[in-house]
């Protein structure tokens, strides 16, 4: 008894040791991470009607710049991990000259993107060249900054804190992203009778220039804000993928890969403007919910309700196909997504946390453990994507059509309720295999050579 009592003490004194991150600090780090969002977000819904409209390459072509650079972008995470883990410790700490790096060739690149050059001929290589730079800075930018996580305190309940404000503040970012693109454009595409040099181009420039603005601002908000911390020793050799195959990241990699396949499917559906707003405004809303319940009940139990919370709507919608129906789904979408948004990243320092202890030799690993799960993300997207569209294309899909043949119907159907459904389960199959339960995460700051010390 009395052992318990004093390793609950010196747990005490441990957590009040490491500085604990005030609400500005807090709030400094989460609005790091609403540039990549704000950008994502504006590319995602208007780069493709730019290229065709504005840019005026043709259809294949803008098809190619957006599949080649989405895949160069996925191919670069692991490699900028690994990259990341081999830089050395400045004043200003490992990852923030990354950010603080990249961040204006990063703005340079993106306005690129939305300038269209005055020859025609090179067109698709110039938006090819910039949008595969671009992916390339985020990534940096992006990798560097999830990492930052197991930086900013080791403390894992201030962690966990600064991911449910960060995750709120990047829905924030992506509702912003898409209306402050679509509010300055909106003129560009309203008009009836354009000539060749109509404001488009203009527009797009502004847009792009008031993003980066709002990127800039933001990065410099989150550096005077946060600083990021030493680690307990120096860092060590680290290999690409050594990492990765002996912890538990491989269960909750796997199961967030496949779980991401019922996001996408979910979003690649919801075309509709305003029943996709309701789907984030609902995710924004139920954050500090699913924050609330990981805390009460545990990580791994909020991260199964959550997921599984869809299941029942996504077949309501197949067997119900009515409009109040759709936004009840939206609704219901929007707090499973906003689970599945919060819960891996807040799973994902425990996973560091455990490999930290269980191989102390090795350290400044965190930016690979980052980049991988970025990767699957990422992959998951565009097999989605290519999927989806594929299936419809052999059901015989017909553009601009009023109607569809019911293949294409049914087809619809599985990809709604189906294919989600099977990648839930899957998913949360997998998940089972993940070790880290409330109790370890309890008993592991003292490490395994102080548990072992006294014999737990």
């Amino acid at each position: 008894m009395d052992c318990h009592i004093f390793l609950s003490t010196l747990q005490s004194l441990q957590t009040n040791l490491n500085q604990k991150l005030t609400i500005c600090s807090k709030l400094c780090f989460a609005i790091g991470g609403a540039p990549k969002e704000v950008t994502s977000s504006a590319s995602a819904f208007f780069l493709q009607i730019y290229l065709l409209d504005v840019a005026q390459i043709n259809p294949f072509q803008a098809s190619l710049v957006l599949f080649i650079g989405r895949v160069w972008g996925a191919v670069t995470d692991p490699v900028i991990g690994f990259l990341i883990t081999k830089s050395s410790w400045t004043k200003i700490g490992r990852l923030m000259p990354w950010i603080l790096g990249c961040t204006p060739f990063l703005v340079v690149s993106y306005f690129c993107l939305w300038f269209v050059p005055p020859f025609i001929n090179g067109r698709f290589v110039w938006y090819l060249v910039f949008y595969c730079l671009y992916q390339t800075l985020i990534n940096c930018f992006h990798v560097s900054y999830s990492a930052l996580t197991m930086f900013i305190s080791t403390d894992q309940k201030e962690r966990d804190s600064a991911t449910a404000y960060r995750m709120t503040v990047e829905v924030m970012g992506t509702l912003l992203g898409a209306a402050v693109q679509g509010q300055i454009v909106a003129s560009a595409h309203t008009q009836k009778h354009c000539s060749p040099h109509n404001m488009s181009k203009e527009v797009y420039l502004i847009a792009a220039g008031v993003i980066g603005a709002v990127f800039l601002l933001c990065t410099l908000v989150m550096f005077l804000g946060v600083k990021e911390k030493l680690p307990p020793s120096a860092a060590s050799p680290v290999t690409l993928f050594g990492t990765r195959c002996s912890t538990p990241s491989a269960p909750i990699d796997c199961a967030a890969y496949l779980i991401s396949f019922r996001i996408k499917f979910l979003k690649c559906f919801t075309h509709h403007l305003l029943r996709l707003v309701t789907l984030q405004v609902s995710a924004l809303f139920s954050i500090p919910f699913w924050q609330w319940f990981l805390k009460r009940f545990g990580k791994k139990t909020a991260a199964f309700c959550g997921i599984t919370w869809i299941m029942p709507f996504s077949m309501m919608l197949v067997f119900i196909p009515n409009l109040v129906v759709a936004y009840i789904v939206a609704v219901s979408s929007g707090l499973s997504i906003a689970a599945s948004l919060l819960l891996p990243w807040s799973m994902l320092p425990d996973v560091v946390d455990d490999f930290r202890l269980t191989n102390s030799s090795s350290k400044g690993h965190e930016a690979i453990f980052y980049s991988f799960y970025v990767f699957f993300v990422k992959l998951a997207a565009g097999i989605t994507l290519g999927v989806s569209t594929l299936c419809l294309q052999f059901a015989g899909y017909e553009t601009r059509g009023c109607s569809q043949p019911p293949p294409v119907v049914y087809t619809l159907k599985l990809l709604i309720g189906a294919a989600p459904i099977a990648f839930i389960v899957t998913g949360l199959m997998i998940l089972v295999l993940y070790p880290i339960n409330e109790d370890l995460r309890w008993d592991r700051p003292l490490g395994p050579s102080c548990r072992s010390a006294y014999n737990l």
